[in-house]
């Protein structure tokens, strides 16, 4: 296995619809570690997750579509090598 961490900022309607909590529940169902907050633009939701480079591809497609009352305008990803430094994904404040 291949693991990675992703650095990703989704753009759009993404505060106010749980956007955090679905990632959240995505990220746990697949597998990965790591964190999601809102960012301070009221626009959009940051996350850093690591885990299994194809299970990080599959949340990248995800969260094009995010949960119900969600608009996703851009999804702006980065890839890297993994720290391990995370258990669990979390909901956190930035």
């Amino acid at each position: 296995m291949a693991f990675q961490r992703m650095t990703a900022r989704v753009v759009g309607r993404v505060q106010g619809v749980g956007f955090r909590w679905w990632v959240r529940s995505r990220g746990r169902e697949l597998g990965l570690s790591g964190w999601v907050a809102n960012e301070p633009d009221e626009r959009s939701v940051a996350l850093l997750v690591e885990g299994d480079a194809t299970r990080l591809d599959e949340l990248e497609r995800l969260l094009w579509q995010g949960p119900p009352g969600a608009w996703v305008e851009a999804v702006e990803v980065s890839r890297e090598p993994a720290s391990g430094t995370f258990q669990g994904i979390e909901i956190v404040r930035r």
